[in-house]
């Protein structure tokens, strides 16, 4: 991982092991809690405050994207305590940060707050492993923690020592020689953490791609390239249909949807987006189109594309204009894209582009779906 900024007064070697040993993510969002939190002239959290944190944190990784927080076969009470809230409050994926963060500041919910309490076991104390080279702590005192607390305030240069110990309420203020560094630095820091904990969440999610793009709210997307060149592909073939309804698209504005849903694949890549009408696509939101319904009208429309980007010189144009921000892939690019191929012969590519990634996204969670007239009326 990289370095980081280096300190006379500081030993940065005990910083630098922070996520030598991480079996969960706690020690990742704890850390990211109090980052984001800090300043010159707040530096004492409780431990409700961090966790509160925690948890909007990981909100959009486990309710938007699907990840997985621990190792399989163990539950992780931070994804789990994701999963309770948007269960009981029915909150959409997307939903603001700040609305989460009010609900869990407000709440009294027992069940809330018994996934709260797991959390406080653990992290707040073994996140100081690294630095603990005055003191010893033996395995029995890790399960004590108001004992554990007292303990390690005897250990010398900590990031932070404790106060007014009582649960939840609980205080932690960050040691003085620290504030400068941590506040001088955060960017830095933020950076650092978030590469480690970008190569935790690949180790725990294997098959997904694009972790670097899942560690926070999403983003607004430009596609608006994709969908102008459909809509010239459009006006030239005016009989195109929705792979979905069969809708007519020349009559109207048209959507781009992401067949295998955006918040799998975190890219726009052109291979997997086509038109469609703005009322199937909110009906589809994330779901995955059944394979078996939809897979070959999708890569007959993606072959009527691709024929007319080597037959319609201003296709082509356009064609060219757009894969440079919507073909990233070069050996998709030379397969898929290369001249000559019939139509059997880009199905065939495209499902095995396609398939592996579907199949993926369905083990992660990702539901089926069938386009329902009614839902769109």
């Amino acid at each position: 991982m990289s370095k980081l900024p280096y300190d006379e007064k500081l030993n940065i070697g005990y910083l630098s092991r922070l996520f030598d040993d991480t079996s969960n993510c706690y020690k990742f969002f704890w850390f990211q809690a109090i980052l984001g939190k800090l300043t010159e002239n707040k530096t004492r959290f409780t431990y409700d405050e961090l966790i509160n944190e925690m948890i909007a944190d990981a909100w959009y990784m486990v309710t938007e994207y699907h990840l997985r927080l621990g190792p399989i076969g163990v539950t992780d009470n931070l994804e789990e305590a994701v999963k309770y809230i948007g269960k009981v409050m029915q909150f959409p994926a997307s939903e603001k940060r700040s609305v989460i963060i009010s609900y869990l500041e407000n709440s009294d919910d027992k069940v809330l707050t018994g996934y709260k309490k797991e959390l406080i076991k653990n992290v707040p104390y073994r996140i100081h492993s690294p630095f603990l080279d005055d003191i010893k702590i033996d395995k029995r005192e890790w399960y004590r923690p108001e004992e554990l607390s007292h303990k390690i305030n005897q250990q010398r240069r900590l990031l932070y020592y404790y106060d007014a110990f009582g649960q939840l309420s609980t205080v932690i203020y960050i040691n003085d020689e620290w504030i400068p560094y941590l506040t001088r630095n955060k960017e830095i820091l933020h950076g650092w953490l978030q590469l480690n904990l970008i190569h935790y969440l690949q180790k725990r999610n294997p098959s997904v791609p694009g972790i670097a793009d899942k560690l926070s709210a999403p983003q607004n997307r430009d596609i608006e390239r994709v969908r102008k060149y459909w809509k010239l592909i459009i006006n030239i073939r005016p009989d195109i249909r929705d792979i979905y309804g069969h809708k007519d698209l020349s009559n109207t504005t048209i959507s781009v949807d992401h067949f295998v849903p955006w918040q799998y694949v975190a890219h726009d890549e052109l291979w997997n987006l086509h038109p469609t009408t703005k009322s199937i696509n909110s009906s589809k939101s994330n779901g995955l189109p059944e394979w078996e319904l939809y897979f070959e009208p999708l890569y007959k429309l993606e072959f009527l594309s691709y024929s007319l980007s080597k037959e319609n010189n201003v296709v082509a144009e356009e064609f060219s204009k757009i894969s440079k921000h919507h073909l990233n892939n070069d050996e998709v690019n030379r397969t898929l894209y290369c001249d000559g191929l019939s139509e059997n012969e880009f199905g065939c590519r495209l499902q095995n582009i396609i398939r592996p990634i579907y199949d993926a996204a369905k083990n992660n969670g990702f539901k089926d779906w069938r386009y329902e007239e009614t839902a769109c009326q």
